[in-house]
């Protein structure tokens, strides 16, 4: 796709000049971002091994588990034996957010709606101590096979793991909390290269991934418990995949808005929403471009 038709796109959700920013940093390439796996090691340690391999890091501001990796790039760092253990994860700090913001708690029971390949799976794992029940459904056989590797590698316990359409779930089902880390079109992540998209990307994606996304959304509603959260979130951008799904369920299931903490996000870059309480990650060098949101349902 063609980056004007993308830009098309953008400008009709954040105008002319805020999109010029928004496409600048979808083209810089991004910093390789890790995060300590604390079920196996600690920060300590992991700092000890980049230091011995000359690897130069950055710490983060709102999360202490997560390092930003300065001069070298992924494939340097899969060879270090602090990964093959399973001691770090490389995952992009977007990604993180979401998991902070379930805020596991030992014994509670969490479904993670859509898990492959595991990084929000593993991380809810680790925050509750491995004591946290976590129910991570995956329909594709190929990524339900690698979020099983990965649970096992990271030593995450406690983990149900389903082969499934979550769309299919079983509305007996009831959780204390639910992740849905819906499929979107990637808006927020796509590399710009020569004035085109690299990634797979197009309006006919976008349209799909809304009407996934919805039903995705009303499934998890029907299976939340009454005044407990679910959070919500996208690696796009748009906000027809974000925002607008969100405002078209708030009134039917009598959902509330539960404000992510601006103050520990601060650092954070980001983009304008519809919802107050929300948080739109704007992409950079540090960052994808993300949509979260916690909702309770009264």
């Amino acid at each position: 796709m063609e980056i004007e038709e993308l830009k098309k796109l953008l400008e009709q959700d954040y105008g002319v000049s805020e999109t010029e920013e928004i496409v600048e940093g979808l083209r810089v390439k991004r910093y390789v971002t890790l995060r300590v796996n604390t079920l196996k090691t600690s920060k300590d340690e992991v700092i000890r091994e980049l230091k011995n391999n000359n690897v130069l890091f950055q710490e983060v501001s709102w999360y202490s588990d997560a390092l930003v990796i300065l001069n070298v790039w992924e494939d340097f760092i899969r060879n270090l034996d602090i990964y093959k253990r399973g001691e770090i994860y490389l995952q992009s700090l977007s990604s993180m957010i979401p998991a902070i913001i379930v805020n596991p708690k030992e014994g509670e029971n969490i479904l993670d709606m859509t898990a492959a390949p595991g990084g929000k799976t593993t991380q809810m794992a680790a925050f509750g101590n491995n004591k946290v029940m976590i129910t991570a459904v995956e329909k594709n056989k190929i990524r339900w096979e690698r979020l099983k590797y990965n649970i096992d590698k990271l030593g995450a316990k406690k983990i149900s793991v389903l082969n499934e359409d979550a769309r299919n779930l079983n509305e007996s089902f009831i959780f204390d909390k639910i992740l849905l880390d819906a499929p979107c079109s990637g808006s927020g992540t796509i590399k710009i290269e020569d004035g085109s998209c690299i990634n797979e990307f197009s309006l006919e994606l976008v349209e799909r991934s809304v009407k996934i996304q919805e039903i995705l959304l009303r499934k998890a509603l029907n299976i939340i418990k009454n005044n407990q959260i679910l959070v919500y979130a996208t690696c796009s951008i748009l906000k027809r995949e974000d925002e607008d799904i969100i405002l078209k369920c708030m009134k039917e299931f009598n959902l509330e808005v539960v404000p992510i903490d601006e103050e520990r996000f601060q650092d954070i870059p980001k983009l304008r929403s519809k919802i107050k309480g929300a948080m739109v990650v704007k992409p950079n060098r540090y960052y994808e471009g993300f949509f979260v949101i916690c909702l309770r349902k009264k």
